[in-house]
């Protein structure tokens, strides 16, 4: 186990609910991602494995590079005509983030480890010191007593490496190599994990990719790129092609802060996706820009036009570095 003494007692909190309920809804935020998938079929491996009714309901269609973990095709885009007992929300910090208005449900339960995570549902689980919410699965898993399946396995080692960026983020600890060791021992598949996350990049995100970094500027410690509804038309790519291009602007030495954005279509909004190294809490200013999310990984929307966006998102940037680097007396 690797929690403390008021997680224990979060889980024990809703392994208890679990078992008083025989039906369940599981679903994630919009735009899934490797913790936003990983961590919600571990957990229907888990409800499977209690005898329990799971659908798994997500509003957004799933990345090819996850579509063979384990259970994946069980994952619907409808939601359950009749009302389940109980919905579990894996890192939402409401329902609205689901990209569902409404879930059929009386009962919710809230599972996140985002510094933005907020207390919405009927009972909820944050813990921000989590490597990912399929470490919290995890957990739950040992407590609850149920065997640890490759299957299972599979689909939580999914979840901490992609939200470890491969075990690279502040966030990682010895916990959560030991974690990714008993993952292992229990039948995860990690070559098969790091083939298709890792090593499966189509044609159009490496032009995207190209495109973006062509558009590269930096000021100070802060990087960021951009692209268009344009861009994506022009070079055949997706929504999807855009994961990850700001890794490769915070890779840089001397940048403490980078920033990519997405233009959504009318051109009016952009999506943006932050990160920044340890000192500096991109959270935070996230939070300001409609999002919210992890102290060096976080995301949210600005309104445009483009330059005006980039100008007020990067002195904010900019300020984060300087709060940060500052000389304490």
């Amino acid at each position: 186990m690797f929690t403390s003494p008021a997680n224990m007692q979060s889980m024990e909190k809703l392994l208890a609910e679990i078992g008083k309920r025989q039906s369940f809804l599981i679903t994630s935020h919009a735009r899934p991602d490797g913790d936003a998938i990983g961590s919600s079929l571990a957990l229907m491996h888990l409800l499977d494995g209690m005898g329990k009714d799971v659908a798994v309901c997500f509003a957004d269609p799933v990345p090819d590079i996850y579509a063979a973990i384990p259970g994946v095709e069980r994952i619907r885009h409808d939601l359950p005509a009749e009302n389940v007992e109980c919905a579990i929300l894996m890192e939402c910090d409401c329902i609205a983030r689901s990209g569902y208005t409404a879930l059929p449900a009386d009962c919710t339960i809230n599972i996140d480890h985002h510094l933005s995570g907020r207390e919405y549902a009927t009972y909820n689980w944050i813990d921000s010191e989590a490597p990912a919410v399929g470490a919290m699965v995890f957990d739950m898993a040992q407590v609850s007593g149920q065997p640890i399946t490759p299957a299972m396995a599979t689909c939580v080692y999914t979840a901490l490496v992609t939200d470890t960026g491969s075990f690279l983020y502040s966030t990682t600890t010895a916990d959560t190599f030991a974690i990714a060791a008993k993952l292992l021992y229990a039948g995860a598949d990690s070559y098969a994990v790091t083939q298709a996350v890792f090593f499966s990049t189509p044609r159009s995100k490496m032009r995207l990719l190209a495109r973006a970094l062509t558009r590269m500027e930096i000021r100070g410690e802060v990087a960021w790129s951009w692209v268009t509804e344009q861009d994506l038309v022009e070079l055949e790519a997706t929504v999807e092609d855009c994961e990850g291009i700001v890794n490769y602007l915070i890779g840089m030495a001397g940048i403490c802060a980078a920033a990519f954005l997405r233009e959504q279509p009318g051109g009016q909004e952009f999506r943006i996706s932050l990160r920044s190294r340890r000192a500096v809490d991109v959270s935070r200013v996230a939070q300001e820009f409609a999002g919210g999310g992890h102290r060096n990984a976080s995301g949210g929307s600005i309104d445009g036009p483009l330059d005006v966006a980039i100008e007020r998102l990067t002195t904010r940037l900019q300020r984060a570095c300087d709060d940060a680097l500052r000389p304490t007396a």
